[in-house]
């Protein structure tokens, strides 16, 4: 009995100690949100009032103070996910998570993105505001840096913190440019397809612009290999690390006449991969001569998304085309050289140095040619004889990023917005606007060029084809663009925009589904308020689905039908194409709809094409057209012979597929097929990877209303399982009426704060799953009266 006893007090006495420990831990590592410190070259006083949430509200007397207590409060919530995003660029994850990122390092490497920004920096003028605010912003980081407490993730990987510099600056935006292009996914897929079925095939896939979809219209202000698998693993290895993709939005801005008040409402949803901790950082600076609400990615000064009382713009990804891939030729007799129109050039070789957490660091090369990298080899992934080369337009023109996101932070009117936008030239951003003067507005913000009618950019290029090295860039005002349209407000959906220049822009453009939802919305009211938008910005409606669905059970031969079979058929009669989590029939859909197209694409194409064409927006064009297509020629089983299935045979086949799975996977009573139980978020951190401390670091699971392709787009992937995992969706959603501009309101994913000791964690995920909001608070009053932490910076002397 005493030893019982003496076990049962030393039990006690260890959870005691842990106890300490934890406590401890959760004491020096968590965010300071209040009291004094010293900054460096600070030269005055700086307030910083955190909100309910978290946000930081910060009042300084200058530009410069301002931008380096942002820096030290961003790095105090963000500085492990600053640190991974830094490192993609320059091909540093292989020094934290080990060799298995070592395919991954050597892409970005030869992307050529670390290179780039080298060029840029010896080229800045030391003296531009936006250097000098830069700057600012990364000596506040850096004293974080040097003086704060080490977030958990660097002790539990072996890192050291190091300094920023300006050049992580632009290594991370050119991540984000990676990261909004689709033709790494989508050209060498379609060129091996080609390869393997011909011409024909590709017919039916929607690689050209339809005419009949929803379009963007433009309103002039002043008018009267397998290359694919090693993209591929990159794309995953990424995933894995929970590292944002970015991949759709959402964005309107309505006009007077239509709101209730009279006066323009704002809303953003940009749609970017789930993370934890989420992509945003929201950060509200105030000066004499300085005011933002804005949306930080990490370790970059100036917001993406912003407001104030004047003006509020957001971004979508535009998706135009701005990689081209060639085939090149290497001489018969000397691998050194490659053709060059008549001549032979010698290959450019760049060396590069990767260094590996518990190996010896990697030293390896590639070749480079006129138009870029020749990507075989790279990563031991790419196989083949023909050497593949890639231009992308973010490295070949001037770098002026971060002077436009400047330029863009600090517009006060729409004629100064619109010029800041002409120096973005890569990634392609759809940009939306709205401001209290009335305004409402759309730009392509991208740097276009012409491409003749005979070149399809959407192919590896032969030897000699496709568009030369020197590109005829149309002027900023030959983009895609609304200001003021009679039709009284202005959206982006990512799908395809309309021509203003006489010629249509190549892209990899998203279905009409959202965008018909969102034009089917406005046009519908003349009264909208703050409250009916934020309902707008959640809704998962999807009309198009609707459309599928009808096309589909005209196809259905009944009569092998059971009672309970048919009453699942009366449900999706009646569907109205909405995705709460008690639907059955959103549920029935989805997994109809994967049958579908397993049993239409997979025998022709094989489980790798299959899979990647499932990870490019080419299907999620593709699947309406091709159910409205009875004699498209995927329709027939390759692998059957002697007979040809029409579409009618593999709707009915994957039908009772799709049941026969349902039941097996939820059970026989298809009233507990609810799409809560399939449709789930969970937000994962890279160290929630480890079972262990999964429940640490991840947040949720949660079941999710939405769905892949509406206004609230819960993207996910098909998979064999039918179980959905949401892999992306809105990275946040955020109303502004200026008519009550103090009470715009946004919500995160999770939360403010990306380390798991603070408590804003996670505090707004329960709230996202459900719909709701909070205030984007702008009123300096308001804000001291209701806040319960301050953090007061002093200068040092």
């Amino acid at each position: 009995m005493r030893k019982f006893k003496r076990l049962g007090w030393g039990l006690l006495a260890l959870v005691g100690v842990l106890a300490v420990v934890i406590g401890s831990l959760t004491y020096h590592l968590k965010p300071d949100y209040d009291g004094e410190k010293k900054l460096q070259n600070l030269s005055e006083e700086v307030d910083v009032y955190y909100d309910t949430y978290g946000i930081p509200h910060i009042y300084a007397k200058n530009d410069a103070d301002a931008f380096k207590a942002l820096g030290y409060v961003h790095a105090q919530d963000r500085l492990w996910q600053m640190e991974l995003l830094r490192r993609i660029g320059k091909g540093g994850l292989s020094e934290v998570f080990g060799k298995d990122l070592l395919g991954t390092d050597k892409f970005f490497l030869a992307l050529g993105i670390d290179d780039y920004s080298s060029e840029t920096i010896a080229k800045l003028n030391t003296s531009d505001a936006a250097v000098q605010m830069s700057q600012a912003y990364l000596d506040g980081v850096n004293q974080f840096v040097e003086e704060g407490p080490t977030p958990v993730e660097f002790y539990l990987t072996g890192i050291d913190k190091k300094p920023f510099i300006l050049k992580d600056v632009y290594n991370t935006i050119g991540y984000m440019a990676f990261s909004f292009a689709m033709a790494h996914k989508t050209d060498p897929l379609l060129s091996k397809i080609k390869d393997k079925l011909g011409f024909e095939y590709l017919k039916d896939l929607e690689i050209d612009s339809d005419t009949t979809t929803q379009w963007i219209k433009n309103y002039p202000r002043n008018k009267t290999d397998s290359i694919h698998k090693s993209i591929s693993d990159v794309m995953a290895s990424l995933k894995k690390l929970s590292i944002p993709l970015f991949e759709g939005s959402n964005g309107w801005a309505i006009a007077p006449e239509k709101t209730k008040n009279g006066k323009v409402i704002f809303s953003n949803d940009p749609h970017i991969g789930f993370s934890q901790p989420s992509v945003w950082y929201e950060a509200h600076v105030s000066t004499p001569t300085y005011e933002k609400y804005g949306y930080h990615l990490a370790g970059v000064p100036y917001p993406l998304l912003g407001h104030n009382r004047k003006l509020a713009y957001g971004m979508t990804m535009f998706e135009n085309d701005d990689v081209d891939f060639y085939y090149e030729k290497t001489h018969p007799t000397d691998t050194r050289k490659y053709r060059s129109g008549n001549e032979w050039k010698d290959y450019e070789i760049i060396a590069k140095t990767i260094k590996v957490k518990d190996s010896d660091d990697v030293h390896f090369s590639y070749k480079k040619t006129q138009h870029g990298p020749i990507l075989n080899g790279i990563a031991d992934q790419v196989t083949g004889e023909r050497p593949i080369s890639m231009w992308w337009i973010f490295t070949k023109v001037e770098n002026k990023l971060l002077n436009s996101l400047y330029n863009m932070s600090y517009a006060t009117t729409l004629d100064d917005f619109q010029h800041a936008l002409e120096d973005l030239h890569a990634p392609g951003l759809g940009i939306v606007y709205g401001d209290a003067e009335d305004n409402v507005a759309w730009w392509a913000a991208a740097k276009l060029y012409k491409i003749p009618d005979s070149v399809n950019t959407k192919f590896v290029a032969e030897n000699g084809k496709g568009l030369p090295v020197e590109k005829e860039y149309l002027d900023f005002s030959k983009n895609p663009h609304a200001i003021n349209p009679p039709w009284e407000y202005v959206y982006s959906a990512n799908n395809q925009p309309d021509s203003i220049a006489g010629m249509l822009y190549p892209g990899y453009y998203l279905p009409e589904n959202r965008a018909r939802r969102i034009v089917q919305l406005l046009e519908s009211k003349n009264d909208w308020d703050k409250e009916t938008v934020g309902d707008m910005i959640t809704d998962d409606t999807s009309p198009v689905n609707v459309e599928i669905v009808r096309m589909l059970l005209k196809k259905v031969e009944v009569d092998s039908l059971s009672a309970t079979h048919l009453k699942i058929l009366d449900g999706l009669k009646q569907w109205k194409g909405d995705y709460p989590t008690e639907s059955t029939e959103a549920t029935v859909y989805h997994r109809w709809m994967y049958f579908i197209l397993r049993n239409t694409f997979k025998d022709e194409l094989g489980d790798t094409l299959f899979e990647e064409i499932q990870n490019t927006h080419l299907i999620k064009r593709t699947i309406a057209p091709i159910v409205a297509n009875e004699g498209s020629i995927w329709w027939d089983d390759a692998s059957t012979q002697d007979i040809t299935e029409s579409q009618a045979d593999i709707v009915n086949v994957s039908f009772q597929e799709a049941l026969q799975a349902l039941e097996q996977t939820l059970g026989s009573d298809s009233s507990s097929w609810i799409w809560g139980r399939v449709h789930t978020i969970e937000h994962g951190h890279p160290i929630g990877q480890i079972d262990a401390l999964r429940s640490f670091f991840n947040v949720g699971p949660f079941s999710v209303n939405g769905t892949r392709e509406v206004i609230n787009n819960m993207f996910f992937p098909y998979t064999e399982d039918g179980v959905y995992k949401v892999s992306s969706g809105p990275s946040t959603r955020r109303v502004v009426d200026f008519s009550d501009v103090e009470n715009s309101m946004s919500i995160l994913p999770t939360g403010q704060s990306g380390n798991p000791f603070s408590i804003h964690y996670k505090d707004q995920a329960e709230m996202y799953v459900n719909g709701e909001f909070r205030k984007m608070m702008l009123n300096k009053e308001e804000i001291i009266s209701t806040s319960k932490s301050v953090l007061t910076f002093k200068p040092e002397n």
